[in-house]
């Protein structure tokens, strides 16, 4: 594949326009980090340009190949299903075009590098020592096991050897524990300071929740040190993970956790005995349309901080966690 074919960055898109922004500011300055071919910022939902208008304007300019990105952290449905479902429907549009589709970012070795360096720069800021301290990582959340289960591998992998006191995980919604539940399990160990590590590509609606009850957490026990890391951002390392993720898809190298994956168990319980997650796939419905209308929410739905929660309580998640669209 020739460097100068484009590369797709695919976020997920949101309502908040300085989310918006960070990711198309971004996706600039990824393209002026690495100048080998051209950089064109789309999104999944929410926000505009979509991505068939990303892969459209691909192929305005001449170009009959290209790699798929998606910037998401997990392996969960958008990456398994929605993102792919798209796919299909550029193909079937532009029969053409080649498309090399990457993975998301998933558990690496590089984000324990990009927290590690920040919470060092946190210990300066603080005198608590380690041992006194809990981490709180804290993930988007998910409505699959697969992607839930990589946030703890990832947290248990950064607290193992750190010296921190102790390590709680909770999440922004959709699954359980949420964080006021997160901080709760924290404060049991009795600690002195709470470090909050928000596992979030940019600022927007979740990063903002995050705020809010941080700033509510510690008005309400005051006696206990929060500290709140900033979110992933334009950080080198993740332009670094880009690159990786850019040369599997080239190379032909890309995996996925199939065995553990709730789209396979589906299939198999179908009497297929294989499943795979590439633009090539068979068992994703290619005549399902990601619809871009879906978080739109009834009237009189429960909320979490001002948005429709879907799962308010942790039997409602648990009914629904190995479902599949």
């Amino acid at each position: 594949m020739s460097q100068s074919n484009p590369l797709l960055l695919l976020g997920h898109g949101t309502r908040d326009a300085n989310g918006r922004q960070a990711f198309l500011d971004f996706a600039h300055q990824f393209q002026n980090y690495d100048a080998s071919r051209p950089v064109i910022p789309c999104f999944l939902e929410l926000s505009d340009p979509l991505i068939q208008t990303g892969i459209d304007r691909c192929v305005e300019l001449g170009h009959q190949e290209l790699t798929v990105l998606p910037v998401l952290l997990f392996a969960a449905r958008h990456s398994k299903f929605d993102v792919t479902n798209e796919l299909d429907r550029a193909r079937q549009r532009h029969p053409q075009l080649r498309l090399h589709y990457g993975r998301h970012f998933g558990v690496s070795l590089r984000w324990l590098d990009l927290w590690q360096k920040r919470l060092e720069q946190a210990d300066q800021e603080s005198t608590v020592p380690r041992e006194k301290t809990v981490l709180l990582f804290v993930g988007r959340g998910a409505s699959d096991p697969d992607a839930n289960g990589d946030v703890y591998k990832l947290a248990r992998m950064l607290w193992e050897g750190s010296g921190y006191g102790d390590l709680e995980v909770c999440f922004t919604g959709i699954t359980h524990p949420r964080m006021e539940r997160g901080f709760e399990r924290a404060r049991a160990w009795k600690p002195e300071r709470i470090i909050v590590i928000p596992h979030l590509l940019f600022t927007g609606v979740l990063a903002k929740r995050i705020e809010t009850i941080v700033e509510q957490q510690q008005a309400a026990y005051p006696g206990i040190e929060v500290q709140s890391l900033s979110v992933i951002g334009a950080d080198p390392i993740l332009f670094e993970l880009i690159r990786d993720r850019e040369q599997e898809a080239q190379t032909g190298q890309v995996a996925m956790n199939c065995y553990t994956c709730k789209f396979r168990q589906a299939v198999s319980a179908q009497g297929h005995g294989h499943h795979y997650h590439d633009v090539n796939h068979d068992h994703h419905d290619s005549g399902h349309h990601h619809d871009h209308g879906s978080h739109a929410h009834p009237e009189g739905q429960t909320l979490y901080h001002g948005i429709p929660d879907l799962y308010p309580d942790v039997e409602d998640y648990h009914q629904r966690a190995w479902q599949v669209p």
